[in-house]
């Protein structure tokens, strides 16, 4: 369960994304922050966290074949962060 909080984003700052002319890493810290804050005030971190227990142990036991679910946290920062035009690497 601690491991769902511990999430730091690894963000390509020298690429750039192909919606923006200019480069966004100068805001990468304040984006960051921010994104991780939403993330955290709209997923019930519990809930996730219980969640991604049962899919791995699910995962596990079928070898495979019930693929491993991304936590929605995570999701969540990383698509906050893509949006803000960021190049998220997971």
């Amino acid at each position: 369960m601690t491991t769902a909080c511990a999430y730091n984003p690894v963000v390509d700052t020298a690429g750039r994304s192909g919606t923006h002319d200019e480069d966004k890493a100068r805001e990468i810290t304040n984006d960051i922050q921010h994104c991780q804050q939403l993330a955290k005030e709209h997923t019930d971190r519990l809930f996730d966290s219980v969640t991604q227990g049962i899919n791995l142990y699910a995962s596990v036991a079928t070898l495979g074949i019930i693929p491993r679910k991304e936590s929605t946290y995570r999701t969540r920062v990383q698509r906050c962060l893509a949006g803000r035009g960021h190049s998220v690497i997971k």
